[in-house]
């Protein structure tokens, strides 16, 4: 009997490719859950449960936690990425990490299959093939729900004739949760007009009413602490944000872009910890680095973005840009005060050793005494030489 190694989430989408690739095409099927910071102790057993029961012959589950920060993660942070201003690239961000250690499992089972989830209109089958294809060549994919261009009705009526228990109103939405934020997609995301319903959100809302103060410690771009409070890895201390803010429903939003394959598409997230991390960051960076530095950070953080939401996290040029975001955070350390509201928060502002807003150079809007009114005269003169020569000429040559 053949092997197919599939990743499996438990999900709607998965737990129909098990039944159909073991039943419908009689394969043996080697189930594998990639944990990228969306699972507890607890989920992973009840996946595990849920694999054995629809029939897979082996299940493996892949701590990649701290390895998806260390590889992804922390140049989204140094680049503070937000795919069109809006998305912090949670999905985007852990398909790949799941595809590579997808692709590990296959080598390591010998299996000459690999199958995954994937609709046919989406990101995700792109990113996956191309792991695979770039990782593993030669060995077949299997993609049964793009491949049969099956509905999500459809998926539930098949698995019901099989006899499978699962929750399926639950799986009328496709939620798929990380450290870096749970995407959530559903009826209303498929069209152009409509907002999730309060159920849907993965997180409830419990701050009505409240508010605090947190504060984040950076050192070098990293958080080291969160109120005070220290942490051994930057994954606690963010999945310790996230516990916070997501109580207040900050980092709500719905995302509208342009898929890989030339179609726009609507998708729901819930990112609390990295809207406030990201935004608590760029705070900082403002403070501490000069502006040609925040300026090239910008233009490579934002080709950064967009080149690992499109899959291309192998590309060469990737390495070359994190190694500049990791020097540009050489001066990244201080404190950044945040004000939590309900859907909302606020950057109180920073307290750094290393801020070049600093009262000894000049106060902004003030007298100073770094330079006289005569050295800025001077100055001024000499920077718009040039274009003072251009419209002297441009006079001239009216006449």
């Amino acid at each position: 009997m053949e092997k197919v190694v599939l990743g499996f989430s438990g999900g709607l989408d998965t737990t129909y490719c098990v039944k159909y690739l073991t039943e419908d095409k009689g394969l043996e099927v080697h189930s594998v859950v990639v944990n990228t910071g969306g699972f507890s102790d607890e989920e992973l057993k009840k996946i595990e449960a849920h694999a054995y029961a629809l029939g897979v012959k082996s299940h493996t589950s892949v701590d990649a936690v701290k390895g998806y920060y260390d590889s992804i993660i922390k140049y989204l942070i140094f680049g503070n990425v937000l795919k069109n201003n809006t998305y912090p690239l949670s999905v985007s961000a852990e398909r790949l990490s799941q595809a590579l250690h997808i692709a590990a499992h296959v080598k390591k089972l010998g299996a000459n299959k690999v199958a995954h989830g994937s609709t046919g209109a989406g990101n995700d089958q792109v990113r996956f093939d191309m792991i695979f294809q770039i990782m593993i060549p030669g060995v077949e994919i299997l993609t049964p729900i793009r491949d049969l261009q099956l509905s999500r009705e459809a998926e539930i009526t098949y698995l019901k004739q099989k006899g499978v228990q699962m929750n399926f109103e639950k799986a009328a939405y496709s939620i798929n949760k990380g450290l870096w934020g749970t995407s959530v997609g559903g009826k209303e995301t498929l069209q152009s007009k409509g907002i999730l319903p309060e159920s849907a959100w993965p997180t409830p809302m419990t701050k009505e009413g409240q508010q605090e103060e947190m504060v984040i410690g950076f050192e070098k771009g990293e958080i080291k602490s969160v109120n005070h409070k220290t942490f051994t890895h930057p994954t606690e201390a963010i999945q310790y944000i996230q516990s916070i803010a997501g109580a207040y429903g900050i980092g709500r939003d719905i995302h509208v872009g342009d898929t890989i394959i030339g179609i726009k598409g609507r998708v729901g997230f819930e990112a609390a910890g990295p809207m406030v991390i990201l935004k608590a960051h760029h705070a900082l960076e403002k403070h501490v680095l000069t502006k040609w530095q925040l300026s090239w950070k910008d233009q490579l953080a934002q080709f950064y973005g967009n080149w690992l939401h499109e899959g291309q996290i192998l590309d060469p040029v990737m390495r070359d840009i994190e190694a500049y975001l990791t020097s540009a955070q050489a001066q990244v350390t201080g404190t950044v005060s945040i004000q939590l509201h309900p859907y909302r928060f606020q950057i109180i502002g920073i307290e750094s050793d290393n801020d070049l807003m600093s009262a000894k150079f000049g106060k902004y809007g003030e007298m100073n005494t770094g330079w006289t009114g005569d050295d800025v005269r001077g100055f001024t003169k000499i920077f718009g030489n040039q274009v003072s020569i251009f419209h002297q000429i441009k006079e001239s040559n009216k006449k």
